[in-house]
C-alpha cells in the first residue's frame, strides 16, 4: 500500500483502531445534597451577633437591621427566630442560664466548699470575655427602663440566687461552712459583690479583678463564718 494511503487511512496506519473497544458506562456520581443548618446553631450565630451589636450600640442604639447585617440574612429571615430585640435579650438570657446551671449542677464539692467558690469566681470575675461583661451591664442599666428586661434580669438573678444557695446548703452538709446562717442574705451579698465587679471591668480597662480575688475570699469566708463566731469577734473587737 502506497505511504500516501496509509497515511490517508487512519485505520491502516493503526490496526488496533479498526477494533472498537467496548467501554462501560461511567456512572455520575452523585452530588451531595447541601445539609441545611441546623436551626439551634442559626440560633446562637443570630444571638452571637445580637450581643456583638448590643455591646457596640447598646439596646436602643442597636436596630433590628443592625442585627440582620450582623448576622448577615434578611430582615424576614431573623424574624422567623426572634420577632423583638426583647426576644433577642430573652435568648441570650436563657443561653447563658443554661451554661450557669451547667456550672453548678457539675461542681465537685470533694475539692471543699471554698475551692469550688473560688473556681467559679475567679472564671466570673476574671476569665469571662469582656463582651460578655459589657452586655450584662448593659442588660442591668436597661432592666431600669424596661420592663420585660427587667422581668428577664429578674429571672436570672433569682435563679443563680437559688443554685448559690443550694450550693451552700450543700457546704454545711460536708461541714465546710456553719449551719447557723442567713444564706439567702449571703446568697445577695455575693450577687452585689459580682454586680460590682462586672460593672468595675465595663468600666474601668485597668481593672484587675484576678488581683482583687484573695479579698474577696477573706469576705466571703468571714461570711460563711458562724454566727455565734462572729459575734465572739465583734465582741472582742480588733486583736
Amino acid at each position: 500500500m502506497p505511504r500516501a494511503q496509509i497515511a490517508a487511512d487512519p485505520a491502516a496506519a493503526n490496526p488496533v483502531a479498526t477494533k472498537p473497544v467496548a467501554t462501560k458506562p461511567v456512572a455520575a456520581k452523585p452530588v451531595a445534597a447541601k445539609q441545611p443548618r441546623a436551626k439551634s446553631d442559626r440560633r446562637s450565630e443570630i444571638l452571637a451577633a445580637a450581643q456583638r451589636c448590643f455591646v457596640r450600640a447598646g439596646f436602643h442604639g442597636a436596630s433590628m437591621q443592625d442585627i440582620c447585617n450582623e448576622a448577615g440574612m434578611s430582615p424576614g429571615n431573623l424574624y422567623r427566630y426572634f420577632p423583638s430585640k426583647e426576644a433577642l435579650i430573652a435568648g441570650i438570657a436563657e443561653r447563658d442560664r443554661a451554661e450557669v446551671a451547667q456550672e453548678f449542677a457539675s461542681a465537685d464539692l470533694s475539692k471543699g466548699f471554698f475551692a469550688v467558690l473560688e473556681g467559679m469566681a475567679y472564671h466570673h470575675f476574671s476569665e469571662r470575655p469582656d463582651e460578655q461583661v459589657k452586655l450584662c451591664t448593659e442588660i442591668m442599666a436597661e432592666a431600669r427602663r424596661h420592663p420585660e428586661i427587667a422581668r428577664i434580669s429578674a429571672a436570672f438573678d433569682a435563679d443563680v440566687k437559688k443554685w448559690i444557695i443550694d450550693l451552700m446548703h450543700a457546704g454545711a452538709d460536708r461541714g465546710d461552712i456553719a449551719r447557723d446562717l442567713d444564706f439567702d442574705a449571703v446568697a445577695t451579698m455575693l450577687i452585689v459583690i459580682a454586680d460590682g465587679v462586672w460593672w468595675r471591668r465595663a468600666l474601668d480597662p485597668n481593672f484587675d479583678a484576678k488581683a482583687l480575688l484573695p479579698i474577696f475570699m477573706d469576705i466571703t469566708r468571714h461570711m460563711l463564718g458562724s454566727r455565734s463566731q462572729n459575734r465572739v469577734r465583734a465582741k472582742e473587737g480588733p486583736g
